[in-house]
């Protein structure tokens, strides 16, 4: 049993850190060399920015920049601003965040829940701006009386934290054998802390920065030349700028991965692993997994860090549709009206009466044909329409209805659609009242699609 928990502690803030490693076993696709993740989701508030906002406080207070009273500040992609919320509410400090708008609603909401002012500012603004979302947060601590900025990006406070804690506890987890560790930059603490570390305990660690497929890091740490870089989707991770934090000489080597094959693997991890992660774990353990691969030793033992809880991104990369619609999921294959009316039993075209027909002869159609419901068309197009049971309704409040012609009877025309559109549109279309729709090809109505044909396509019933 872990010697974990076995005590209460005083505050949640004790419970920061000793975070589990644990080895990855499906996603590495039967590479050899060990992948093992280290679990910084399971921190009080959920990422391995618990580490630095306790940290960054408390060096405020030892300086005095910080007292009773006080407001801290910080632009942050949502962790670091709920790591300073979770320890700003131990210590009863207001917090005001700014906060880009491709952030997921999940963490603008967290931040709201721990009592923080989240101001959202655009996402596509140099890193000069005003409304830069770093920009946007100097100017508020300054305007602000008793804030302070936590300024992770240029905060010492951040990486030394993960010298004192994250460097330690992966060399004691792994007994000494790590060889290989992998974590991306934000601010660039992780990496920075945890890296100086590890290689003052042994110097061939071998440290590799993954960075997402836009940001300017990566090309930087290769080339010594800053690039533009371009926007990206997953959260977190990457810049446009290197950060104060940042110190690019204990990197080793640095990796780009896409935003796909960042979130395919986020969701590999939480299906195949059981570990419920976000994009920038996904980014990570891709390139881990890859190295694992070309590594090819089963004496290697690879760590790859784990930032953050799956739930922050419920909206984004675990959305079926929010992937669909960003081009990383394929779209399922589309049945087209078309193909739907080809499905139909009987192949007899469109069964339908005109104007003028007979309440009798249309029940004797409906009969006859063995069919719900009846288009009228008069000259081609469709100007109303029957069904049995309205027929019969009407037979038995008044039989002399029976006589009568069904335009006197006949309720609103059914849609037409043309035979290359979309089949869900006819899902769309019957969800609103309609009974059935009618395809037109080659300008003449040529078919009809019903409920029961819709439910025959969603459940691949053969024809």
């Amino acid at each position: 049993m872990s010697e974990r928990h076995r005590r209460p502690y005083e505050n949640v803030i004790d419970m920061i850190g000793w975070t589990p490693l644990v080895r990855l076993n499906s996603v590495v696709d039967g590479a050899r060399t060990p992948v093992y993740g280290k679990c910084e989701f399971m921190n009080p508030g959920g990422s391995v920015k618990d580490r630095i906002g306790l940290a960054m406080i408390e060096a405020a207070e030892r300086d005095g920049r910080l007292g009773p009273g006080g407001t801290v500040v910080e632009g942050t992609s949502g962790n670091t601003g709920l790591a300073l919320a979770m320890a700003a509410a131990t210590r009863g400090y207001r917090c005001v965040f700014t906060m880009p708008d491709k952030m997921s609603h999940e963490k603008v909401k967290l931040l709201r829940a721990f009592g923080a002012e989240v101001i959202i500012t655009p996402t596509a603004v140099p890193p000069d701006h005003p409304e830069n979302y770093v920009v946007k947060a100097k100017t508020i601590a300054a305007s602000t009386p008793g804030a302070v900025l936590a300024n992770q990006f240029y905060n010492e406070a951040n990486p030394e934290a993960h010298f004192h804690s994250t460097g330690p506890e992966l060399w004691e987890q792994s007994e000494g054998r790590i060889t290989h560790f992998l974590a991306g930059a934000g601010t660039g603490g992780t990496i920075t802390g945890t890296s100086r570390y590890l290689k003052e305990k042994n110097p061939d660690v071998r440290v590799v920065g993954v960075d997402p497929d836009g940001s300017m890091i990566g090309p930087f740490h290769r080339t010594g030349e800053e690039v533009e870089g371009h926007p990206y989707k997953v959260e977190g991770l990457g810049n446009d700028k290197i950060p104060g934090a940042l110190d690019l000489s204990v990197v080793d080597d640095y990796v780009t991965v896409s935003d796909g094959d960042s979130f395919l693997m986020a969701r590999r991890l939480t299906r195949e692993e059981g570990l419920f992660v976000g994009g920038s774990s996904g980014l990570i353990v891709h390139a881990a997994v890859e190295l694992a691969k070309q590594l090819d030793d089963p004496d290697a033992f690879i760590v790859a860090v784990l930032c953050d809880w799956g739930e922050h991104y419920l909206s984004k990369c675990f959305d079926d549709d929010w992937m669909r619609e960003n081009g990383f999921l394929p779209r399922p294959q589309r049945t087209s009206v078309r193909e739907m009316v080809a499905r139909r039993d009987g192949g007899e075209g469109v069964i339908s009466v005109e104007p003028a027909t007979s309440v009798r002869m249309a029940l004797s159609t409906i009969t006859a044909h063995d069919i719900g419901q009846l288009p009228v068309l008069r000259d081609g197009a469709c100007v109303g329409s029957v069904a049995e049971n309205d027929l019969m309704s009407a037979v038995i409040a008044d039989p002399d209805v029976l006589g009568g012609p069904v335009e006197t009877i006949m309720k609103a025309p059914y849609p037409v659609l043309e035979g290359h559109v979309d089949a869900e549109e006819v899902t769309r279309l019957l969800q609103r009242g309609n009974d059935a729709c009618l395809m037109r090809d080659g300008g003449e109505i040529c078919g009809i699609v019903t409920r029961y044909d819709v439910v025959r396509t969603l459940t691949g019933a053969s024809t």
